[in-house]
């Protein structure tokens, strides 16, 4: 069955490109109502809701941004999206006092954390799931340089990603993940954003990444972790993209049946490769989800246990 929060679960922290102190607030709705986010801020007479979903994205290569028709943003979605999918969420409404989502500790730890405690509840209406029925496939680059992602039929749900940095921190690394049986909270949920410290420089002369720390990023130098401590996992790079990537296919609008395949791929590629899905006729359907199937999807029996001791 469709599920919400079963209490409001509360959460601060500061913005990581605004700077801005943030607060969000992930609170219960009803059956089919969705994901949807309110700017509490917005109080000149436009619309203050914004739908998660992939027609509302605007591609962005830095953090994943939606927008509504009267021009209101929410921007860096990806890290409380992905928790919300990976404790296997399908309605609520996400009050959000600035245009920002906390940066947190950089993971979605903290969110999984404080959206188990408040509870989920199920509701009387059947899950529905968008089966991929076809290979779809967005590419943008060519040779060494492409970055693609595609998504094909699969049983469940799953996440595969490569990527490749000169860094020697980082370096070339891949991961396959069934993002069944709370997979996504015990292997990927800790997992931090980072940046390589060449692009720090940059990324604030154009007003970025300002709330940007050494404790809310991994930031490497070649083959230094400047971050204290230093990394969680030896790949905490490609895990990390693989929760960006759950989190960005959240805004397909429901739980996907596929395999998301991603090959140094980004917000903005998996944004555009869910509007190629869905103007693509054929490629697939939406089914209602029986027990069986739904023991497949991310975030059944996920439980606070399952956290890594690092979060």
């Amino acid at each position: 069955m469709q599920t919400t929060i079963a209490s409001t679960a509360s959460f601060t922290g500061t913005g990581l490109h605004s700077g801005r102190p943030a607060r969000l607030r992930v609170k219960p709705a009803s059956a089919e109502y969705g994901i949807w986010f309110k700017r509490t801020d917005i109080d000149d007479g436009r619309d203050n809701l914004v739908p998660v979903h992939w027609a509302s994205g605007v591609p962005s290569p830095l953090c994943t941004v939606i927008r509504n028709e009267a021009g209101v943003e929410v921007k860096t979605i990806e890290h409380i999206m992905a928790a919300i999918v990976g404790c296997g969420i399908h309605n609520a409404l996400i009050e959000l006092d600035g245009p920002e989502v906390p940066i947190m500790d950089g993971s979605a730890a903290r969110f999984v954390d404080g959206l188990i405690k408040a509870g989920v509840r199920e509701l009387a209406a059947p899950v529905r799931v968008i089966e991929i029925l076809e290979p779809v496939e967005f590419c943008r680059g060519e040779g060494d340089e492409a970055a693609w992602a595609r998504l094909e039929p699969s049983d469940g749900f799953e996440i595969d990603f490569h990527i490749s940095f000169p860094d020697k921190a980082i370096g070339t690394q891949e991961m396959r993940l069934d993002m069944s049986n709370g997979n996504f909270v015990r292997e990927l949920s800790d997992c931090r954003t980072f940046c390589r410290q060449a692009d720090v420089e940059a990324m604030h002369k154009a007003g970025l990444a300002l709330g940007g720390t050494y404790e809310n990023a991994v930031v490497v130098d070649d083959d230094k972790v400047l971050s204290p401590g230093g990394l969680r996992r030896a790949d905490e790079a490609v895990r990390h993209k693989m929760l960006d990537a759950l989190g960005d296919l959240a805004l397909a609008g429901a739980p996907l049946k596929a395999r998301y395949v991603g090959h140094r791929a980004g917000h903005a590629i998996t944004n555009e490769l869910l509007r190629k899905l869905f103007d693509t006729p054929g490629a697939w359907r939406v089914v209602t989800c029986d027990a069986q199937a739904a023991r497949r999807l991310p975030g059944v029996g996920v439980r606070r246990s399952d956290l890594p001791m690092s979060a």
